[in-house]
């Protein structure tokens, strides 16, 4: 056969399409379900005790839809569609949402250190060394003045120990009070005016528009190290605290049974809500995994215990929900489980 000009044409047309619709990136957001590997792999307590069943880290998989993911989306169920801008700021690239995820990431897995070791009686020491800048809210005040890394060591001459410390800070201002911030960017400390301005979708509320982690050195005996790789966000943490502590302590806490859930853990021990509840109760239930922990905040509403439920019982799995306010309360329940 004989290509001729139109021939050409015609398939440059198609495979121009073809890399169109499998390769261009739309301004959407995919979410859908997806894995829950067992954390004794991610997780290594130096000479800690091994357990017949496993604890698991469940994640929900996302990415930049092309055109093809998208109508897969429209069309398959439990994968939510989001605008791009609601997921990552305008004005944020995708490596700094990475390295901020990352860092969430870090922080969770460091206070989940902290709730485990104290909780097992274990030695911890921990310095403080300011707060990072996770992120900048677009239209505020710090969008023109901080960056994401910036390291906030001090605020109007007072040194910033945690996170808490400047937030209690800002909560005692007015919107047009104006403060100086002391940073450390690219190694080197420098001072920042910034005003403050009341929070658009939330009035008598003011600040200058940052999320912030914690920057902490905590030190552990004996070691532990975590291997998750390019896993983000602080979701994982009531997991990697009950891992933790079920390798500190000589008891088996799996009871062998396969053990999943969800929640970010603070520095207190609390269970934090999270997002994609429903998608990781999915995960788990793929994995077969027999326990789900998910926070229940009665006073929110559709709480993550609510909705883990809810999806529990559209799928038919026989995987028990189980509602948690607090590190304590899912390790009594284990505490309390009848062995396999």
């Amino acid at each position: 056969m004989r290509f001729t000009k139109k021939h050409i044409i015609a398939l440059i047309l198609v495979i121009g399409i073809a890399f169109f619709i499998s390769a261009y990136k739309l301004p959407y957001y995919i979410y859908k379900p997806g894995g829950a590997d067992a954390l004794n792999p991610i997780v290594e307590v130096e000479e800690g005790y091994q357990s017949e069943g496993d604890m698991h880290l469940v994640t929900v998989r996302g990415g930049q839809a092309t055109p093809v993911q998208y109508l897969w989306a429209k069309i398959l169920p439990n994968q939510d569609i989001m605008p791009l801008n609601k997921v990552r700021p305008e004005g944020v690239s995708q490596d700094e949402y990475f390295h901020a995820q990352l860092q969430m990431m870090e922080s969770s897995q460091e206070a989940s250190t902290v709730v485990a070791y104290e909780a097992a009686n274990e030695d911890i020491s921990i310095d403080y060394n300011g707060v990072y800048v996770v992120s900048v809210v677009e239209g505020m005040p710090a969008e023109e003045v901080l960056k994401t890394g910036d390291r906030i060591v001090g605020i109007d001459g007072s040194s910033i120990d945690e996170s808490s410390d400047l937030i209690g800070y800002v909560e005692d201002k007015q919107a047009g009070d104006t403060i100086t911030v002391d940073v450390v960017r690219d190694e080197k400390q420098i001072e920042k005016e910034v005003t403050l301005m009341e929070f658009p979708e939330q009035a008598n509320k003011v600040g200058i528009g940052i999320q912030l982690v914690t920057d902490r050195s905590v030190e552990v005996e004996p070691e532990v190290s975590f291997s998750s790789g390019s896993i983000g966000g602080p979701s994982a943490g009531l997991m990697f605290s009950l891992e933790i502590y079920d390798q500190l302590t000589e008891e088996d806490l799996t009871k062998g049974y396969q053990i999943a859930g969800t929640g970010e853990v603070d520095y207190q021990g609390n269970v934090l809500r999270i997002g994609g509840i429903d998608k990781k109760v999915i995960a788990a239930d793929q994995e077969g995994c027999d326990i789900f922990f998910a926070a229940n905040n009665e006073e929110a509403k559709n709480s993550n215990y609510e909705e883990a439920s809810k999806t529990a019982e559209e799928i038919g799995t026989d995987m028990e929900i189980v509602p948690v306010k607090s590190f304590d309360d899912a390790l009594q329940y284990l505490q309390d489980l009848e062995p396999a």
